[in-house]
């Protein structure tokens, strides 16, 4: 234990000392966003936030001494506790900065990307909590596989683990730069480099007793922070929502007269903040986008994961129950804030080209609505309070992300395909730690590569990767008896394979990160769920039915003594006792 003080404590110099030189060496910009003053009061509050998570570090890593204690806490995680991580992994800095920005774009149509994440948790809730707690172990390949070979399974549930864990890491790495080149005044490879260092310490000592504590924290600051921010914008309008509505719709009304409208276009143009616009282009798109969003939060594997840190179903149900209703509150206080940017940010000369309606700062400035309106609201202080925040989000969820994809390798990998389910005693351990260093190191690297690129659509990627493969291997290999190995595993690859696919060939990135002609997208629409998803749940059931071998009789013979455990916990153990 000594050893991990001493590291975390080295850990924690490098991290102040990057701070330091960062803050002399603030020169030219990098990048397309216009990077700020340093920001000292964030600063001094983000190395603050710092310093108390990694003493929960410390203090974690004298609790992690198995493999349960590392990838589940030992079990010992409350319902209530857990539903809070899990608010927290889900709420992101594309959540707090980006749905911000979106609502204060396109009024409504922001509160539509919202409710497309909030809509997929009464599927967890109703369909899979208790089932995952009942037969899950570490990870969601336990409870895939449960009844099939675990060779074929676990190399198609890492792969799919991984394929999303890196989507969403490197998106989560280059918002870390280009944000805090943003908030801070840092440059951006310090940004990268720092959440890269962060992760590591906060994973390779912690473990998930760690990671939890550190979600659970920086939930807590977010929905206070969102909490003051929504109840002072409100103040502004009497706490009256037609008021805040009726300044937005003049604030935009203004922007499209002074663009050359006439009247009757520019007051067009402002109503139309308070109804549905061109978000969605056409119904299929629409569908399509909604089943990314929705099934995507059932399949994401460091969503799933946190199930497993409950003792039983029972808290596991709860841990959605409570993790819904933070995530729906913080969305309503989002929708209020963004509507609370357009009436005080784009009307205020300091921060926004007032008769253009954009912050100032060129590209990416958008992001800084959230921010500006907590300076609005509440002066430098709290400006500086959410900025260490919106960071603080950044890393939790980073962290949660690094945790999923190091179980992936050493425990479906490792442990279970190449030591066939009986690693040398602290191996697993081992692997996990190495992984996680590998892993840290190239979120680094591709944060650092992908600077300048749109990744954008790297998170709805990650989504409709998890809806078309993990999701309908997970909830068929639990909801019906015929399902076999070979449906599964097929089945899963080819939802895998052609989400991919698809997403290059869309507009996302073909034209606008690959740099094709507008119009030349081999496929014309944004999502591939639709048809990735309709692939996959066909070629599963295609190819389980016609699966006559004997293996497939076993399994499906095995599905009744599955359910029975599923539906009623029996010979189910506490996570600690695996």
């Amino acid at each position: 234990m000594s050893r991990h003080s001493r590291l975390s404590r080295l850990m924690l110099s490098a991290i102040l000392a990057l701070f330091a030189g960062s803050a002399f060496a603030a020169g030219g910009d990098i990048g397309q966003t216009t990077k700020q003053p340093t920001n000292w009061i964030a600063i001094g509050m983000f190395v603050a936030f710092v310093g108390m998570t990694l003493w929960i570090t410390k203090w974690a890593s004298k609790r992690t001494r198995s493999a349960a204690d590392f990838y589940t806490a030992g079990g010992g995680i409350t319902g209530f506790q857990n539903g809070l991580a899990i608010a927290g992994d889900y709420m992101s800095a594309a959540s707090f900065l980006g749905i911000t920005a979106a609502v204060m774009k396109d009024g409504y149509d922001g509160l539509i990307y919202a409710l497309g994440f909030l809509v997929g948790w009464p599927i967890l809730t109703f369909l899979m909590a208790e089932r995952l707690r009942n037969l899950g172990k570490f990870t969601f390949a336990d409870v895939a596989g449960y009844r099939f070979q675990q060779k074929p399974i676990r190399m198609f549930a890492a792969a799919g683990t991984l394929v999303v864990v890196a989507f969403y890491l490197i998106a989560q790495m280059v918002g870390a730069g280009a944000l805090i080149k943003l908030l801070f005044g840092l440059d951006y490879w310090v940004a990268v480099v720092l959440v890269g260092v962060l992760m590591m310490v906060y994973v390779l000592f912690g473990g998930m007793t760690a990671t939890t504590w550190v979600q659970i924290i920086k939930a807590g600051m977010l929905l206070c922070g969102v909490t003051f921010m929504a109840l002072m914008v409100m103040s502004r309008f009497g706490f009256s929502f037609e008021k805040l509505f009726e300044a937005a719709v003049n604030v935009k009304t203004q922007v499209a007269a002074a663009a050359g409208k006439s009247p009757e276009e520019a007051h067009k143009a402002g109503l139309a903040i308070m109804g549905p616009g061109g978000f969605v282009k056409d119904p299929i798109s629409a569908i399509s986008f909604g089943m990314a969003l929705m099934f995507g939060t059932a399949g994401l594997p460091h969503i799933l994961m946190r199930f497993f840190t409950v003792p039983d179903a029972k808290q596991a149900r709860k841990s959605v129950l409570w993790a819904t209703t933070w995530i729906g509150y913080f969305y309503i206080l989002i929708f209020i804030i963004g509507f609370g940017a357009i009436a005080l940010v784009l009307t205020n000369p300091e921060t926004s080209d007032v008769a253009k309606g954009v912050i100032k700062g060129g590209a990416g400035a958008a992001n800084m609505a959230a921010v500006l309106v907590g300076k609005m609201v509440g002066g430098n202080v709290f400006m500086g309070f959410i900025s260490a925040v919106a960071f603080a989000t950044i890393l939790a969820v980073v962290a949660g992300l690094t945790l999923s994809g190091a179980s992936a390798v050493s425990h479906d990998l490792y442990a279970t395909v190449i030591k066939q389910g009986n690693p040398a005693p602290g191996s697993e351990l081992k692997v996990s730690r190495i992984t996680t260093i590998i892993l840290g190191i190239v979120a680094v690297l591709l944060g650092i590569a992908f600077e300048k690129q749109n990744v954008a659509f790297m998170v709805s990627l990650a989504f409709a990767i998890a809806a078309s493969a993990n999701f309908p291997v997970l909830i068929l290999s639990l909801l019906w008896k015929n399902c076999t190995t070979r449906g599964a595993v097929i089945g899963g690859s080819l939802g895998l394979i052609t989400s991919l696919v698809l997403t290059l060939l869309s507009p996302s990135v073909w034209e606008a990160t690959l740099g094709h002609a507008k119009g030349s997208a081999p496929f014309p629409y944004t999502s591939p769920a639709l048809f990735s998803m309709t692939i996959a749940f066909v070629s599963i059931w295609l190819f389980s039915i016609t699966d006559k071998s004997a293996n497939a009789k076993r399994e499906r013979a095995a599905y009744e003594a599955q359910e029975v455990r599923a539906e009623t916990g029996l010979g189910a153990t506490k996570a600690s006792g695996h």
